[in-house]
């Protein structure tokens, strides 16, 4: 009676008895946890998954990134195979190996324009020495130009002004003080400028270039991006010299994309003075157009390096307008339209 009272005191545990282990079942047991750890290593490192499955179906997020690793390490060994596999092949065949394939980009999978240019063109020509540019290309004529900005500028967009003084030659910054354009247009004529250059700004970032050529326009308008002054450049050479820079114009071959090369070369005076080594580059790909200023450096008779100079920018034409500047009543020979039934990756208009 006494020992259940005291159970009852220690409440109600009960001691469990031990079981021995005798020295022969051990090594089984141990076995028996080994073959257990076998087959879950085995299910971790090669799962055997159905033909159809899907990376995507695994809902444990980390398991599905690491599989997903695995999946893309096993493709690119699989094509660096098939890839040094071909390379052996080529090497067999010797001069009877087929030809490469050219890869397929959007550059050369790009929708054929019919204004696409022919440099002998003779109606083209005609054009050419009619339009607004004729007097600059005749030498008749030498580019100056007015950069000035939106009202009330903040510091980016003025240094990008200061900057762009230093590329252009015979530049002047001037400040707005509340102007409108149609006001600005007329004094410039009659001072002789060629050019007016707005900088347009949003949330103190440059987004919007307005090139006016004078007297007689044209005037383009375009969307600005990705400005990167000197001091944010890496590895950019010395401030440039107040030498004329060469100016190199590449991939404007439709009409449109003449008339606006024209626009951009006639901002640069006649005869570059190589003495100064210095290039600026307006490179259009895919109607965004890169602009790059360089310096050569010679190394020796054989080799040349070039050192960026800065700024850089990219443009995108939003509109071409015939005459000055004229937001309500101008006439429009081209416009950006965003939307465009025939719109697709493929065509471009520059």
């Amino acid at each position: 009676g006494s020992s259940i009272g005291d159970r009852s005191a220690g409440g109600g545990k009960t001691k469990k008895v031990k079981r021995k282990v005798k020295p022969d079942e051990a090594p089984v047991q141990e076995m028996g946890q080994a073959e257990g750890e076998e087959t879950e290593k085995k299910s971790v490192s090669g799962p055997c998954f159905p033909p159809t499955f899907s990376v995507s179906e695994i809902k444990n997020k980390q398991r599905r990134h690491a599989m997903f690793l695995k999946l893309k390490e096993e493709k690119r060994k699989q094509k660096l195979e098939l890839k040094k596999k071909k390379k052996k092949e080529r090497k067999a065949l010797g001069d009877q190996a087929p030809p490469k394939e050219v890869p397929k980009t959007i550059e050369n999978q790009r929708i054929y324009d019919e204004t696409t240019v022919n440099p002998e063109d003779e109606e083209v020509a005609f054009d050419e020495g009619t339009d607004e540019f004729s007097a600059y290309f005749s030498r008749l004529t030498n580019p100056k130009v007015l950069i000035t900005t939106s009202d009330r500028p903040r510091g980016r967009t003025v240094r990008f002004c200061e900057q762009l003084a230093t590329v252009i030659p015979h530049a002047h910054v001037y400040y707005r003080r509340g102007l409108a354009l149609k006001r600005v247009i007329p004094q410039c004529v009659s001072r002789g400028f060629t050019y007016v250059m707005v900088i347009n700004e949003d949330r103190k970032v440059p987004n919007g270039l307005v090139l006016c050529h004078l007297p007689d326009g044209p005037t383009a308008h375009f969307k600005v991006s990705n400005v990167r002054l000197r001091k944010e450049m890496k590895r950019r050479g010395k401030d440039p010299t107040e030498h004329v820079p060469e100016v190199i114009l590449n991939n404007f071959t439709t009409r449109l994309g003449h008339s606006i090369g024209r626009l951009f070369a006639a901002l640069f005076p006649h005869d570059p003075q190589f003495v100064g080594r210095q290039v600026a580059t307006f490179h259009n790909q895919r109607d965004f157009i890169f602009f790059r200023f360089h310096r050569y450096i010679f190394k020796n008779e054989k080799k040349v390096g070039i050192q960026e100079l800065g700024p850089r920018f990219t443009l995108k034409l939003r509109s071409l307008q015939k005459g000055t500047f004229d937001s309500k009543f101008g006439e429009y020979e081209w416009v950006h339209k965003r939307h465009e039934m025939d719109s697709s990756r493929r065509k471009f208009h520059l």
